[in-house]
């Protein structure tokens, strides 16, 4: 599509704006998942200035050093109007950048900075006497540092005392609302049916990057015959680039543990190790860490219902739902691409393609959840929990997992999740009760069952009056 729009991230823009108003230089930093828009949110930023200077350092590629990065950044600094420089040292290149701002309204960005510094260790240490002798003198300036490795943010700049009291802003960018997605099919939002629009957000969810490469002309099926399965393809080529440019030579543990959680609804941490056959501790820890700040896995906490305590127990599961997709459904179909046998199949051959749908949708749900709760009418002050639940099972009580639950101080809303076309049946209430029938429910608490649905429900569930409420997702479109 390539649209021209800004789309999406006006809140994000709104709070740098409000940096750039201050008076005295800021140093913002802002972090999320490859593809999720930080880059064209600080272009976009960049609009409001008249002297700006952006830098982007290079993938962590086979060969690339730490010279590689000061090369780089010094030809970034000429295609700029800045000096050409030898620059075998940090110090003077910042020097040199520093004499072009002292005063006026600027801005640098230095966006993928972990790839800068990876490999120099005295990176940081230069960046920080840089700010502290030059950019902050000028009352005007503003500093971005920006990365797609969060936990490279959070060690180095965030929790890094050189760098203590410096930041004023950090920006975290999750993925787009669903109303917020609907505006990439542009001017034919209003004549697509929210039904296609879905299918597409299965596969893409809310980023961004992967939306713009959405044809609106297309149909779902087309967009993501296009995208995933054709040897061109963006989606077809993305999953070894995030892992390659992000995680470079430790990039197949990382691999590792999003294919096996893949093919489960959640994993203990214990149980993925078991799976790639790696030791549990600290290690494996640090690289469920990162998956999880990356925005690719999330850490659901179990909770007493009864103490409303979070449990130490927790369930990682893979939340993105464009490496799920790619896993489940294009790994499986690469052969058939690259022998061309893939052009003319239709996606609904595969007998997974429903139930790949659903698990898909289920996870868009969750990424949305602020609007369910609007939805509910739920308040915040009577909000205690929500997220996937899942009950363990003792020697008293069966185990239990529900698609979503929310917890409010007296109330309990498990949510039944369904993707169809057709109208959902009265198998779901018959599900719902003998799921729910394993719930341990406190006493003088309330069970309020929420059916969320995109195709509609048989008039046999609407008069059997079993849900509470009765949702229906394509509104949000």
């Amino acid at each position: 599509m390539g649209t021209d729009m800004f789309i999406g991230r006006e809140e994000e823009l709104k709070l740098l704006k409000r940096q750039a108003a201050g008076r005295s230089a800021r140093f913002i930093a802002i972090k999320g998942r490859r593809r999720i828009g930080k880059s064209y949110l600080i272009e976009e930023f960049s609009n409001s200035f008249s002297k700006k200077y952006l830098f982007t350092g290079i993938p962590p590629t086979p060969g690339v050093t730490s010279q590689s990065q000061r090369e780089e950044f010094i030809q970034q600094m000429v295609g700029q109007g800045l000096p050409n420089i030898k620059g075998n040292d940090w110090s003077e290149i910042f020097s040199t950048l520093s004499k072009e701002v002292q005063k006026g309204k600027v801005l640098i960005a230095l966006d993928e900075i972990s790839w800068m510094g990876s490999k120099d260790p005295v990176f940081l240490g230069k960046l920080k006497i840089a700010w502290d002798r030059f950019f902050e003198k000028n009352p005007k300036l503003i500093l971005i540092v920006a990365s797609s490795i969060s936990g490279w943010i959070d060690k180095n700049i965030l929790n890094n005392t050189g760098f203590f009291g410096r930041v004023d802003l950090t920006l975290n960018l999750r993925e787009l609302s669903i109303s917020e997605c609907s505006k990439f099919w542009g001017k034919r939002e209003k004549s697509i049916s929210p039904f296609e629009k879905l299918k597409v957000l299965n596969v893409t969810g809310g980023v961004p990057k992967y939306l713009d490469a959405i044809d609106p002309k297309l149909t779902a099926e087309e967009n993501i015959k296009r995208l995933c399965f054709t040897e061109s393809g963006l989606l077809f080529n993305e999953f070894n680039r995030i892992f390659h440019e992000l995680f470079s030579r430790r990039s197949e543990v990382y691999k590792d543990i999003v294919e096996a959680l893949s093919s489960n609804h959640s994993l203990y941490q214990e149980e993925i190790c078991s799976k790639i056959g790696r030791e549990n501790g600290r290690v494996i820890s640090e690289y469920l860490k990162d998956l999880t700040e990356a925005g690719f896995l999330s850490a659901d906490f179990t909770w007493d219902i009864k103490t409303f305590k979070i449990s130490k127990l927790r369930k990682y599961r893979l939340s993105d739902n464009y490496l799920r997709f790619y896993l489940k459904y294009i790994v499986p179909n690469k052969q058939q691409v690259f022998r061309g046998k893939f052009k003319s199949s239709s996606l609904y051959t595969s007998t997974q393609w429903e139930s790949i749908m659903g698990f898909q949708f289920e996870n868009l749900v969750i990424h949305n959840s602020h609007e369910l709760l609007e939805k509910l009418n739920i308040c915040s002050s009577d909000y205690v929990f929500d997220g996937p639940f899942f009950q363990t099972r003792t020697k008293a009580r069966k185990g239990c997992q529900i698609d979503y639950l929310i917890q409010c101080k007296d109330t309990l809303y498990p949510c039944e999740i369904k993707f169809s076309k057709n109208p959902v049946g009265m198998e779901v209430v018959e599900e719902t009760k003998k799921k729910l029938s394993t719930l341990s429910i406190p006493r003088l608490f309330s069970l309020r069952p929420v059916l969320i649905h995109i195709g509609g429900c048989t008039q046999q569930v609407i008069e059997e009056d079993y849900f509470d409420h009765i949702i229906d997702w394509t509104e949000l479109l």
